[in-house]
């Protein structure tokens, strides 16, 4: 039998304290007179030897119970049956993981209440302790200090569940700093309540134990179940229009082991219902659900992608934002006047696109940040900050289109389409000599909706001509080709961004391009596919989130603003670029909670952008590491102890009898008891 506070056995000199009232206590003999001996055969006569034993009857009871009381104080257990057992007086860290898997049910209880149960039956074999840690994904500062049992108990009741997943190795690192800043005289132990979620906790193999602590590890025991989330939402084209049909497709995924037949997908835009669709979706599988829609009106429209999934619920509904028609910018840097304003007046029919003109001398390159187009036309030597403004811009997702002047610089523009991936660069000698255009390839992506299936059928169009002043080797995509089988528009990829090089000026001696109907058409379809891309949506998980705002000013703060909850995120500003870095939960203040939906982009009191956070869908993915699989993961620790899964009544006992032995208090209490009651019927019944 061993003591688990053994300074109480100095109480044992208490013992001491009814030994001397038993020796000292003497009663004095006292002499009676009788005025008639007949009163004497009324007196019961008690012999000194039946006095004796009475006496010390009443001093074992005594002794026995003050000795049962210390012994109780001092807390007596046998030996546990594991032989490497814990100590009470050291650390003891518990992680409760509180991710958004844990909303998972069993039985009607979620997983998160099941472990906290689990957690707070093992409070009470540590009730004395006062070195007791609570951890959860949240990571505050209040975690970071230590606690009785009571107030750990207290806290438990507040926790809730959290956006931000952590991986044990995180988990482990946190704890290892907690009990290297507070020594203890014991040995530590830490505790894992989770379900081991697979897509979250991490490489197990990269976690080293200490071998002077002891880790135990309880998992939720959960069964993979079908769990349907939205994996991506995505546009079939790169904007959108008001008033036209527009296609969104939603892939759908599964994570479970069971089909998700006939799930209903409904789609909201600004709070309401605009269309709905069935898929299956398979096992561990996914599917693509695809919504028509129109929008009327511009600006930033608020989508949802709704369904009914139980138990776990958190992510059946992912937030979206679309921009509808959004102005596309495009700067235009011209060098030869052509005798035509052919740009300009091919985009300022349409309020679409905004259109800004500037002499190659005159242009400002912090210009071309914000464009979706930039059209370099008739410069005879792209040089200087100009030409390495360009290239970035290119590289970084922009469209560049290039009009060649009617005598380049063969030099410069070589080395300059070199870096955009153009090579074999010739100039072109000679007066010029318009050839008929080649009919457009309508089978392309490029040419897919300009003409009208009446069009389609006609193959004796009247097509433009033009006379080129440069040639090169094809690479990318071919859109518009002559007759002599020369190149005139070229389409390539350059990094994130797009190059069209034209073959030919817009001069009327050198074709008729800018003056046939064509023109406009292959113009627009340049500039729609300028467009980048929306990002629809962004994810918590993510480190940044970058994007372009309009007018930056110095030292402007930007904000995340949704409801009454008011965000300011680490943030960098590079020209017109905005980073944004997204706040865990230890970062946020106790009145402050990151949800998923909307979130406005503020620059003082102006609403920049609208931006749509989801929560990771790694979260979703339910799959579980079972407990076999994490001894054999922890294997080459003999310090790791892996419980099977246990309700909750049981686990706080079988942990005690494994790990710390028999509690044995409760009883040595009851024969204080015992004792005490022993003396009072030997005082009040033995005569």
């Amino acid at each position: 039998m061993s003591f688990l506070f053994p300074s109480f056995l100095w109480g044992l000199l208490a013992v001491s304290v009814p030994i001397a009232i038993h020796f000292f206590n003497f009663r004095r003999t006292k002499r009676v007179f009788f005025t008639n001996v007949a009163f004497l055969k009324a007196v019961e006569t008690q012999t000194s030897s039946f006095r004796k034993v009475k006496h010390w009857l009443i001093l074992a009871a005594r002794v026995l119970a003050v000795t049962c009381l210390v012994l109780a104080f001092a807390q007596p257990f046998l030996p546990s049956k594991s032989e490497l057992g814990i100590s009470r007086q050291g650390i003891t860290s518990l992680y409760l993981d509180n991710s958004y898997s844990m909303q998972n049910e069993e039985n009607n209880k979620r997983y998160l209440d099941i472990a906290t149960g689990r957690l707070g039956d093992l409070l009470s074999v540590f009730r004395n302790a006062t070195t007791l840690q609570l951890m959860t994904n949240d990571f505050s500062a209040p975690e970071q200090t230590l606690a009785t049992a009571d107030k750990i108990r207290d806290r438990l009741t507040t926790v809730g569940l959290s956006h931000t997943p952590r991986t044990l190795t995180e988990v482990y690192r946190r704890q290892q700093n907690l009990m290297a800043r507070h020594a203890t005289a014991g040995e530590n132990q830490l505790f894992w309540f989770s379900d081991f979620q697979k897509s979250t906790v991490g490489d197990l193999s990269k976690i080293e134990v200490d071998s002077t602590n002891r880790l135990f590890i309880v998992p939720v025991q959960a069964t993979p179940e079908k769990n349907i989330y939205v994996d991506s939402v995505w546009l079939n084209t790169p904007f959108i229009r008001e008033l036209q049909n527009n296609i969104l497709y939603v892939k759908v995924s599964n994570s479970g082991t069971e089909v998700a037949e006939n799930t209903v997908v409904k789609l909201y835009l600004d709070d309401a219902q605009v269309s709905t669709a069935s898929v299956d979706v398979p096992a561990n599988g996914s599917a693509n659900a695809s919504f028509n829609f129109s929008i009327k009106g511009r600006g930033y429209k608020k989508g949802r992608i709704t369904f009914d999934d139980f138990p776990v619920t958190f992510d059946n509904d992912y937030y979206f934002v679309l921009n509808a028609s959004p102005v596309i910018n495009i700067v235009h840097v011209y060098g030869q006047p052509t005798g035509g304003r052919y740009i300009e007046n091919v985009f300022d029919n349409d309020s679409l696109f905004s259109t800004q003109s500037f002499s190659v001398q005159n242009v400002d390159v912090g210009q071309l940040r914000s464009a979706d187009l930039v059209v370099l036309e008739g410069v005879e030597q792209p040089s200087g900050s100009i030409r390495t403004a360009l290239e970035d811009f290119v590289k970084k997702g922009g469209s560049l289109a290039i009009i060649p002047p009617t005598s380049p610089d063969a030099g410069s523009y070589s080395s300059f389409l070199a870096n955009l991936r153009i090579n074999g660069l010739q100039p072109r000698q000679g007066a010029p000599q318009p050839v008929p255009m080649n009919l457009p390839d309508r089978g392309t992506p490029f040419f897919s909706d300009v003409f009208e299936e009446s069009v389609r059928q006609e193959t004796n169009l009247s097509l433009p001509s033009a006379s080129p002043t440069w040639q090169w080797t094809n690479s990318g995509n071919t859109l518009l080709t002559l007759r002599n089988g020369q190149t005139y528009l070229s389409q390539t990829s350059v990094g994130q961004g797009k190059l069209y090089l034209f073959a030919a000026p817009l001069s009327a001696a050198y074709g008729n391009v800018a003056q046939h109907a064509l023109f406009v058409p292959v113009m627009y379809k340049l500039a729609s596919l300028s467009v980048r891309a929306q990002r629809t949506a962004y994810s918590f998980d993510e480190n940044s989130l970058a994007m372009t705002v309009s007018d930056p000013k110095p030292n402007a703060v930007y904000k995340l603003r949704r409801g009454k909850t008011e965000l300011i995120p680490v943030q960098r500003l590079n020209g017109n670029q905005l980073v944004l870095e997204l706040p865990k939960s230890n970062q946020l203040s106790d009145d402050q909670s990151v949800d998923a939906g909307y979130y406005e982009l503020m620059n003082e009191d102006n609403t920049e952008q609208l931006l749509a956070l989801n929560h990771d869908n790694s979260e979703s993915k339910l799959e579980y590491y079972t407990p076999d699989e994490l001894r054999a993961a922890f294997s080459g620790n003999k310090n790791v102890e892996v419980f099977d899964k246990i309700d909750d009544a049981a686990f706080a006992r079988e942990f005690e009898d494994q790990n710390l032995g028999t509690s044995l208090w409760k009883y040595f209490l009851i024969a204080a008891l015992v004792f005490l009651l022993m003396e009072i019927l030997l005082i009040r019944f033995l005569k």
